[in-house]
């Protein structure tokens, strides 16, 4: 096994600081960005822990960069390079839910507040706007925040004061009954991938263990865990992408993920270019297809597998195919089984 050697650029340092500087020295300009609105906002349909089909909202925050930089990241390109200031984000998601109210057609049951890096540090979100984070939340189920393993700890408690500070009847428009519970927090974070090669050259700073640690953490707050892993990690033998993606499902469902996200890692912030035909082969969209599959009938629980159909293009080599086997993957999503392949009529 291992056509692809696993790691061994003479190109990518082997010490945390200078791994820094190798991404740092490769990225291209950063746009400058107005902390005090949001990116993007966008509504797409989501199962839901009990089966139903349920409308989500995911709000795409401005704030500070994540202290981490990992070497497949290229969402600091949203960021700013200064602290978020004090009541930022609340009024960005005050924005973003009337932006909702507006073009609403029926109501939201969930929102992902994603700040392109850690909720839990307190330079992105400062701790001081939780309160006025969780007004915005009202006749909502849940919220699922971003965060990094290593700052699950005394704040996730504070957002969860927060939340039951703030519990409310339910609003009647909303989907859900009133029933005077607080909103339920999700937290996702980034497993990447458990090749231990692999997941340490990513510069996360982090271990299985340790991801470990933060789940079950999580799981005594009553907290869900969503994971996230790569499809096609760089420095993973490329013969053995499909039998790591799978160990690394098992490792997130046995830590108490309730649902893992697989994302496409793609090229583009640099550093990653910089590794191309070395430690890195950007995955085709027949790879994230196949990866969809395998992970599907990988299920031996109640978790739910989706694999992240953002910006899916770049991935695919037909554009005339491409619509239908992206629309194909939303629908595995929801349908949490295999659906028949799209056969490509141009070759």
């Amino acid at each position: 096994m291992g056509t692809q050697r696993a790691g061994r650029s003479d190109r990518y340092p082997s010490t945390a600081a200078a791994r820094d500087q190798f991404i740092l020295d490769r990225r291209p300009p950063r746009s400058e960005h107005d902390p005090w609105r949001y990116q993007d906002l966008i509504v797409e349909h989501e199962r839901a822990p009990d089966g139903a089909i349920a409308r989500s909202a995911t709000v795409f925050l401005t704030g500070r960069e994540c202290p981490w930089r990992c070497v497949m990241c290229d969402l600091w390109r949203y960021t700013t390079s200064s602290d978020t200031p004090v009541g930022a984000i609340p009024a960005q998601l005050a924005a973003a839910r009337r932006a909702l109210a507006e073009g609403q057609t029926a109501p939201v049951r969930q929102m992902k507040l994603y700040n392109a890096g850690s909720f839990f540090d307190p330079r992105a979100v400062p701790e001081s706007d939780y309160d006025g984070v969780v007004a915005h939340l009202s006749g909502l189920e849940r919220v699922v925040v971003e965060s990094h393993p290593a700052l699950i700890g005394p704040r996730v408690e504070r957002l969860l004061e927060a939340l039951d500070r703030h519990r409310s009847p339910r609003d009647p428009a909303a989907a859900a009954p009133a029933d005077n519970t607080a909103v339920r927090l999700e937290v996702a974070m980034g497993l990447e991938t458990v090749h231990p090669e692999a997941l340490g050259r990513l510069h996360k700073r982090m271990t299985v263990d340790q991801f470990a640690a933060a789940a079950s953490l999580l799981g005594r707050y009553g907290v869900a865990v969503r994971a996230f892993l790569l499809i096609a990690p760089p420095f993973v033998p490329t013969d053995e992408q499909d039998a790591w993606l799978l160990q690394s499902i098992d490792v997130a469902v046995d830590c108490g993920a309730s649902v893992v996200t697989l994302i496409p890692t793609r090229a583009g912030n640099g550093a990653m270019d910089a590794l191309a035909d070395d430690a890195f082969r950007p995955p085709r969209f027949d790879d994230i297809e196949r990866s969809a599959a395998l992970a599907l009938a990988r299920i031996r629980r109640d978790e739910r597998i989706f694999v992240d159909v953002w910006d899916l293009e770049p991935f695919s080599a037909c554009a005339a195919c491409f619509p239908a086997r992206r629309d194909r993957l939303h629908a595995m999503n929801l349908a949490q089984r295999v659906l028949a392949p799209i056969h490509c009529q141009h070759g």
